[in-house]
């Protein structure tokens, strides 16, 4: 599993969890993860948010 996917399946578990959306980020070769309503836009190069409360496939 690629550092990538498994940043975005800890994101995932992570919105489920607190149940808020959450901002998967990339911050130099790191990845972080913060709820989306504590990050400014342009703060930081957003990969993809994940809402617990959307309910489509995963793609």
């Amino acid at each position: 599993m690629s550092d990538l996917a498994l940043a975005q399946n800890h994101a995932f578990q992570l919105a489920r969890t607190l149940m808020v959306p959450v901002t998967l980020f990339r911050s130099g070769n790191e990845f972080g993860v913060l709820p989306s309503d504590e990050l400014e836009d342009g703060e930081v190069e957003a990969i993809a948010e994940f809402d617990p409360f959307d309910h489509r496939p995963a793609h």
